[in-house]
């Protein structure tokens, strides 16, 4: 039996990702489970220390994870949070279609997220189904987790500058046209992003999903809009966040209204 801080017990794996692997845990002291990420120290990523201070950073904000100890021994370093439910990712592969209603509902659910963090100066820059959780209380609440990419868009009260990077930054098949382009990203690549995560809900298969070739996903991304299975409503969504000049502030209540606006005429 693995003991964390001679408080965590660790239970069993429930994830993994580049960074390293994520138990479910109990704090042996009050019985209360939680969600425990450990990166081995011999990685040198230094993901975990940059997503503990990103959750440190954005204490109080709602329906996002609370660190509730970060620290390391000679082989580990290890960051415990809340423990959530399951993600949007597997409910979509566990229940199939989600209706336009739900989809909609979900996109105004993580637009008002990334308002909050963009709002503290913060880009996610990973947004893709897996980083939405539900509550284990309460299947109405969706908490975005998984901070290790996220950074600064602004620096001494100034917005980053534009430049080329050595990396696509986050997930292939939800990054955007930008990153796929080694583009420094911005506000617009999160709702982006965000745009073929619902395109994904709605088609429950993107073009691109089994391509590894990054060109030939970038082209397909660039001609989504021509996908005659698309409804307008998504359409008009990525037209407008395509507009987006890199330091360019989305109009996140306009997006709200608008899929506010189109669950009332779905009825």
């Amino acid at each position: 039996m693995n003991i964390i801080n001679n408080k965590y017990k660790l239970i069993e794996k429930i994830g993994e990702g580049s960074f390293g692997l994520i138990y479910k845990g109990q704090n042996i002291r009050t019985n209360e489970y939680v969600a425990v990420k450990v990166e081995p120290i011999k990685h040198q990523l230094k993901l975990l220390k940059n997503e503990s201070n990103i959750y440190q950073y954005l204490n109080g904000c709602i329906n996002i994870p609370s660190v509730k100890w970060f620290g390391k021994d000679e082989i580990n370093y290890y960051m415990v949070i809340n423990l959530l439910g399951e993600s949007l990712d597997n409910l979509k592969k566990r229940t199939g279609t989600f209706s336009l209603r739900l989809i909609l509902k979900i996109g105004i659910k993580v637009i008002f997220l990334l308002k909050m963090i963009h709002d503290k100066g913060l880009i996610h820059r990973d947004i893709k189904p897996d980083n939405f959780l539900f509550s284990l209380n309460n299947k109405k609440d969706i908490y975005l987790i998984d901070f290790g990419f996220c950074k600064p868009y602004l620096k001494d009260g100034k917005h980053i500058a534009l430049k080329t990077t050595s990396n696509i930054i986050g997930s292939k098949t939800y990054t955007s046209v930008n990153s796929h382009n080694f583009m420094e990203l911005s506000r617009r690549d999160d709702l982006e992003s965000l745009g073929y995560m619902l395109i994904y809900f709605y088609l429950e298969r993107l073009p691109w999903h089994s391509i590894q070739i990054n060109d030939v996903i970038k082209e397909k991304k660039a001609n989504i809009f021509n996908d005659i299975l698309l409804p307008k409503i998504m359409v008009d969504y990525m037209m407008y966040i395509k507009s987006l000049e890199f330091e360019g502030t989305p109009n996140y209540n306009l997006l709200i209204d608008i899929f506010k606006r189109e669950i009332t005429e779905i009825g």
